[in-house]
C-alpha cells in the first residue's frame, strides 16, 4: 500500500501540471526575450525586465517595465503576441491543436488537465468544448482584426496596418492590454468607432467560452445554465453601474479632454467601465482620476471577468454567488437560491474562501510594496493599491508605478500576476499533496460561535 502511494506521489496532479505549465511557459518566454535580436537596440535585455514582460504576456496582464513599441522590434512583438495567445486561451490549447491536426487521440491525463483548466465538474465533452473554444476565438479575433483594419490601414498603410489590427485584436480579446500605439488609446479619445470595437472585443473575451456557447445555442436549449445567467447578470450590472458612476465622477474631470463632444465623452466613460475588467487599455490618464473613480476602478479590477475566460480577478460568478448568498440570508433562507435554482453549498464555501484568500493576498502585497517602493509627492497609498489590484486582476492599468518598480517590486508583481492568472486555489492545491487534501471520514460535534 505504501509503495503504491509513493508511486502516485511521483506523478504530478492535474492542478500541479497546470500551475507548472504556466511557469515553464513564462520562464521560456522570459529567457527568449533577453536575446538581442528581439530588441530595437540589438542589445541584451535585463532578465528581470524580460521575465516581467513574459509574465505579463502569458498572464494577459499588460503591465510593462519597457515600452512595447519602443523597446521590442517586430520579432519581439510577435513573440509577445504568441505568448498572449497561448496564455489567454490556456497553454493546453497548443497540444489540443497539434493532436487535432495530426489526428491523434488525446490521452486521459491530458483531458483531466483540460477539465481543471476550464473549471469543469465533468470529463464528458471536454475535447469538443476545447475545439469549440479554438474555433470561436479564431472567429472573434478575425472579425476584430477586420473591424480594426478600417482604422489602422488608412493610418499606417497596408502592411503595418494589418499587423496593428491583428495585434490589437488578439490583445483585446485575450484581455492582455499590450499595445503598439505607445500611449494605448489616449490619442483616440475622439474615435468612438475604435473605442467601441475594442470594448466589444474585451467584453467578448471576458465573458467566457461557456457563456458564449450557451448564448449561441440559446434557440436549442432555451434555458442557459445557471453559470451563464449569473455571469451575464453580474457583467451587465457592473458595466451599467460603473458607467453611471464614472459619468458623474469623471465627466468634468481633467482626465477627459475638454474638447470632446457629449457622445465622445459617453463612449470614453463606457470604456472606463469596460477596461478594468482585466483588459488594460486606457483612453485617459488614471493619475488624474478622482478618488471616487479610482476606488470604483480598483473594485472592478478586483472582480475581473468570468470564470473560464481570458480574464483574471476574483471572477464575476464568484462575486455573484456571494451576493446571492447574502441576499438569501437577508430573506431568512440558509440556501443560496437564484432563478429557481439552488447553488451547491460547496460552491458557496469555495467562493467565500476565494474572497478571503484573494483580498488577504492583495492587502499583504500592498503592505510589502509600501515598504519597497517610493510613492511620489502628491500621491497616497492608492498609487500602490491601484497597481496591486491591476496585477492581481491581470488588468494592466497603472498610475505610473510599473516603470519605476524596484527589483523586489518587480518580483512581487510578477508573482501576483502569475497567481492572478492561474488562480489562488490552483496555486495552493499545487503545493498540497493529494494525501493532505483527502476528505476526513469522521465529523466532530457541532458547537455555536457568536459572530457579527
Amino acid at each position: 500500500m505504501k509503495k503504491k502511494r509513493r508511486q502516485q506521489s511521483k506523478h504530478l496532479t492535474a492542478v500541479q501540471l497546470l500551475a507548472f505549465g504556466f511557469l515553464v511557459l513564462i520562464f521560456l518566454g522570459g529567457t527568449l526575450l533577453t536575446f538581442p535580436f528581439f530588441s530595437h537596440t540589438g542589445t541584451w535585455t535585463p532578465f528581470i525586465d524580460a521575465l516581467f514582460t513574459a509574465t505579463s504576456a502569458v498572464c494577459v496582464t499588460g503591465l510593462t517595465t519597457l515600452n512595447t513599441v519602443e523597446h521590442w522590434n517586430e520579432l519581439g512583438q510577435f513573440l509577445i503576441l504568441l505568448l498572449i495567445e497561448i496564455g489567454g486561451l490556456g497553454f493546453m490549447m497548443m497540444p489540443i491543436l497539434f493532436f487535432t491536426l495530426a489526428k491523434k487521440k488525446v490521452s486521459l491525463s491530458t483531458r483531466i488537465v483540460l477539465r481543471e483548466a476550464l473549471n469543469l465538474d465533468e470529463m464528458s465533452g471536454v475535447m469538443n468544448l476545447m475545439l469549440y473554444i479554438l474555433k470561436l476565438a479564431a472567429a472573434i479575433q478575425s472579425l476584430g482584426a477586420l473591424a480594426l483594419s478600417i482604422v489602422f490601414i488608412p493610418k499606417f498603410g497596408w502592411l503595418k496596418g494589418i499587423w496593428y489590427s491583428i495585434f490589437h485584436s488578439v490583445s483585446s480579446f485575450c484581455n492582455a492590454g499590450f499595445d503598439l500605439l505607445g500611449t494605448s488609446l489616449a490619442e483616440y479619445q475622439s474615435n468612438i468607432y475604435l473605442i467601441l470595437v475594442i470594448s466589444a472585443l474585451i467584453i467578448s473575451g471576458g465573458l467566457g467560452f461557456l457563456v458564449w456557447r450557451d448564448v449561441l445555442n440559446y434557440k436549442k436549449k432555451k434555458r442557459p445554465s445557471l453559470h451563464t445567467q449569473i455571469a451575464l447578470a453580474v457583467t451587465g450590472t457592473l458595466l451599467l453601474g460603473a458607467t453611471l458612476i464614472f459619468f458623474f465622477t469623471e465627466n468634468n474631470a481633467q482626465a477627459l479632454a475638454p474638447n470632446l463632444s457629449f457622445f465622445e465623452r459617453l463612449a470614453n466613460t463606457f470604456f472606463m467601465s469596460v477596461t478594468p475588467r482585466t483588459a488594460g487599455y486606457f483612453s485617459i490618464d488614471y493619475a488624474q482620476m478622482s478618488h471616487a473613480g479610482l476606488i470604483t476602478t480598483m473594485f472592478l479590477m478586483y472582480i475581473g471577468g468570468t470564470s473560464g475566460s481570458t480574464a483574471g480577478g476574483l471572477k464575476t460568478t464568484t462575486f455573484g454567488v456571494l451576493v446571492i448568498q447574502m441576499h438569501s440570508m437577508f430573506k431568512g433562507r440558509t440556501r443560496a437560491e437564484f432563478r429557481e435554482r439552488t447553488i451547491r453549498p460547496t460552491v458557496v464555501i469555495r467562493a467565500l474562501t476565494l474572497f478571503f484568500l484573494t483580498l488577504t493576498l492583495c492587502v499583504v502585497t500592498i503592505m510589502i510594496l509600501s515598504i519597497t517602493e517610493t510613492i511620489p509627492q502628491g500621491f497616497g497609498i492608492e498609487y500602490i493599491a491601484f497597481e496591486v489590484f491591476s496585477a492581481f486582476g491581470t488588468v494592466g492599468l497603472t498610475m505610473g508605478l510599473t516603470p519605476e518598480l524596484s527589483v523586489i517590486g518587480k518580483a512581487v508583481i510578477i508573482s501576483l500576476m502569475y497567481i492572478g492568472r492561474v488562480g489562488v486555489l490552483t496555486v495552493v492545491f499545487s503545493l498540497i499533496t493529494t494525501a493532505q487534501r483527502q476528505e476526513v471520514k469522521y465529523k466532530y460535534p457541532e458547537e455555536s460561535v457568536m459572530i457579527g
